[in-house]
């Protein structure tokens, strides 16, 4: 039997990443990311809820978190929830779940709420970034 353990999310960087190195000198990333859900009450009323997500990030990813991703950006963030666990100071047994994140697409650039230029592309943990290439007539399978 085959198991899954992916998550999906877009939603907005809650504040920069920060960016740590390992002792061995591993960069990961870590910031929050907003998703918003709406939907209508039974009087009709609109109503949402804001969930905040850890998204984490390692080697190359980190470095283009750092390099290219600011609060309030859009994003696409693809990878699989973690949990960690640790000892608290009062000495209580603590857990959380985080996602990391093996790829981040930035779904709207900087310039597009700031005006500066920013390349618009994909980074995953095991690639560099990436334009996306358009789609050609003759790429269509019908």
């Amino acid at each position: 039997m085959r198991y899954v353990n992916k998550v999906i999310l877009v939603g907005r960087a809650g504040k920069d990443p920060e960016v740590r190195y390992t002792p061995s000198g591993t960069p990961v990333a870590n910031f929050s990311l907003a998703t918003t859900d709406f939907w209508n009450d039974a009087s009709g009323k609109r109503q949402e809820k804001t969930e905040w997500h850890r998204i984490v990030a390692w080697t190359k990813l980190a470095e283009f978190c750092n390099q290219y991703v600011t609060k309030g950006m859009l994003l696409w963030v693809e990878g699989s929830i973690q949990s960690r666990t640790w000892q608290d100071r009062d000495g209580q047994q603590r857990t959380t779940y985080e996602i990391r994140a093996r790829e981040i697409i930035i779904l709207e650039p900087k310039q597009a709420r700031e005006q500066e230029e920013l390349p618009a592309g994909t980074m995953n943990d095991t690639d560099t970034a990436s334009e996306e290439a358009p789609i050609m007539e003759d790429d269509i399978p019908f």
